[in-house]
């Protein structure tokens, strides 16, 4: 074994026990000190820096997502009496709350005790329940949570498929196409997949990777384009020309992730192209991190937040990097992941109270002092810890090497 080889073993058995202890010790604990309602169900995100509530409001994404977190937790880390009471209780208030019975479509915010206060015209509340009810199925054995994340999911396409009720804010001169739906659609049923063994998972796969594939990848200007033309042609407009590094690169690390269930190499060149080419748009290379929104062709971008750094698209980058390198050995995605890990880690966590910043601006100074929003909450971070602990622990157990070999 070379120096380079020990050195590099070693600062990866650092890593994955840095994940996994800042995952346990600090992220979990935060969330569970400060946001959990222990009166109405559920948790509270809208904290400020040492976790006080600035509003009582609760976002049903961050329902879902909390409920999936601890159910996850309970079925991939210890069999936890109370992580599994967290998730049930979550799940409870928002299979109480977060529907409209009018219509069954889910609210986007509820009051603390579960009124609703509005609904919005896409339907990711929709899909982030469905993966929750999908681990709390796997966790309890109870049929009913496997009825309710395929019921979920069902919603979620009807809804991003159907014409839209309210009417969207854009008319139908310009039609576009847009990269969440697919991005999520794959996400969604692989997480199906592996709680409920859906069957019809890999059809939805199949499905949202052509579409990325075919629509949104931009050859000639070497990017993921987030909006599209319903033919997959570049919107020559401010807006069209919008993109967004982090969640491109979210997207990419969903591809490589199915490269890695399927062992497919197919997939590794297509996750690995869009890596590749969000990163050179995306880092920035006078002050570290991943940029919010960059323009296709170089130019100014209207959106006033567009150079700031915003806390999920560094954790993205920090899976996708480390997944590209761990599939295929090339040192440069250790590199990446190396610069991406560590100027996040020095800039976002707090050491007086625990969890991350939200919000910087480009320099790397404090926006807000938040620690969580209807936005954010205990999803984007926890997952990433999670999600790059059992990753180093994989490559671990193949003799730290390339899974894809």
């Amino acid at each position: 074994m070379s120096d380079f080889d020990a050195s590099e073993i070693s600062r990866l058995r650092t890593l994955k026990e840095g994940y996994r202890d800042r995952l346990l010790y600090d992220t979990l604990p935060f969330w569970l000190r400060y946001g959990v309602d222990h009166q109405h169900g559920g948790i509270m995100t809208c904290l400020d820096q040492n976790g006080a509530i600035v509003d009582t409001d609760k976002g049903v994404w961050q329902q879902a997502r909390f409920a999936w977190l601890m159910a996850e937790l309970y079925n991939h880390v210890e069999p936890r009496g109370d992580w599994l009471e967290l998730a049930v209780n979550t799940a409870a208030f928002i299979s109480s709350c977060a529907f409209d019975p009018a219509d069954r479509r889910m609210w986007f915010q509820l009051t603390q005790d579960g009124r609703p206060l509005r609904k919005r015209r896409y339907a990711f509340s929709e899909s982030f329940a469905a993966i929750a009810y999908g681990e709390l199925a796997k966790a309890t054995g109870d049929a009913s949570y496997r009825d309710r994340a395929i019921t979920c999911f069902s919603s979620f396409i009807k809804q991003m498929s159907l014409p839209q009720d309210p009417a969207p804010k854009w008319t139908d001169v310009r039609p576009t196409r847009g990269l969440g739906f697919p991005m999520i659609t794959l996400n969604t049923a692989q997480e199906l997949r592996e709680s409920i063994g859906w069957s019809d998972a890999n059809t939805w796969i199949d499905q949202s990777i052509e579409i990325i594939r075919k629509y949104h990848l931009n050859a000639e200007l070497q990017c993921v384009l987030e909006t599209v033309s319903p033919e997959g042609n570049l919107i020559d407009h401010l807006d069209g020309r919008v993109l967004n590094p982090g969640h491109a690169i979210e997207g990419a690390w969903f591809i490589l992730w199915e490269a890695l269930y399927r062992r497919d190499r197919d997939l590794v060149g297509l996750g690995c192209q869009m890596l590749d080419w969000m990163w050179q748009k995306g880092w920035d290379k006078e002050y570290g991190g991943i940029l919010y929104f960059v323009d296709a062709r170089g130019g100014p971008v209207s959106e006033y937040w567009h150079d700031m750094k915003f806390w999920w698209p560094q954790n993205e980058t920090i899976i996708a990097t480390l997944l590209a390198y761990i599939l295929t050995g090339e040192s440069r995605y250790l590199e990446w992941h190396t610069k991406i890990h560590d100027w996040a880690h020095q800039m976002f966590p707090d050491p007086e109270s625990g969890e991350w910043f939200g919000y910087l601006h480009r320099d790397g100074r404090l926006s807000t002092p938040v620690k969580g929003t209807l936005w954010k909450g205990p999803f984007h971070l926890p997952r990433m810890q999670l999600v790059c602990w059992k990753l180093i622990e994989r490559y671990e157990r193949n003799g730290f090497q390339p899974l894809m070999t």
